[in-house]
């Protein structure tokens, strides 16, 4: 009889190997991840992993970019459904960094530890850059709306510093979602906006 897990289309086959290294990360650790509990976690063979990313680096690096493009498509989702006017755009950004795909337990301890890798990961450290950049040039983009251009350019820094630490104080309370208040995150991170874009226009008046 045809083995069916043999002749799964790439793209699906590459999916559940990320989610069986995200899975390991989650339970032992991105330092303590290797090819061979992946493989074992996916049910496959360390050179079936091995065909599709590599080395273990170029999983890892595979498992950062889905995060980022995870973050980046819920992001372009909310703007979409939920945003028209500038303000709503910039709360949309907002709700994307603490949408549930972010503050999971496993997407915690991902990120956790990718930002702790990428000190000494260069390609983890550049795409965490370009992820950093993505986020201030998007709240910079709809704060030229509302404020000055030097206004905007501090107001965007703040912001995703704020949203950063808000996201990292969250995490690391206890990695579980019902211990993230996520409404919490929100409205102090509203609230922040609110007063640059009043903070502006009093002084602009």
């Amino acid at each position: 009889m045809l083995n069916k897990s043999r002749v799964k289309p790439e793209h699906i086959r590459r999916e559940e190997i990320m989610q069986a290294a995200f899975q390991v990360v989650h339970d032992q650790g991105l330092t303590n991840m290797t090819i061979a509990k992946i493989a074992k976690q996916a049910g496959l063979s360390t050179g079936i992993v091995s065909h599709y990313f590599g080395d273990k680096q170029g999983l890892i690096n595979a498992c950062m970019l889905e995060m980022l493009n995870i973050l980046r498509q819920k992001t372009e989702q909310y703007k979409a459904e939920y945003a028209d006017t500038p303000v709503e755009q910039i709360k949309a950004i907002i709700d994307s960094n603490f949408d549930v795909t972010q503050v999971n337990k496993i997407s915690m301890r991902l990120w956790l530890d990718f930002w702790s890798a990428s000190m000494h990961m260069p390609e983890l450290h550049r795409l965490q850059r370009i992820n950093d950049q993505r986020l201030k040039s998007n709240l910079r983009h709809h704060l030229l709306q509302l404020v000055s251009a030097e206004q905007a350019e501090r107001g965007a820094f703040g912001l995703a510093a704020l949203i950063d630490g808000l996201w990292l104080r969250g995490s690391l309370i206890g990695s579980a979602v019902e211990k993230f208040d996520i409404e919490q995150a929100r409205d102090v991170a509203y609230h922040y906006l609110d007063m640059l874009i009043n903070n502006a226009q009093h002084r602009s008046a």
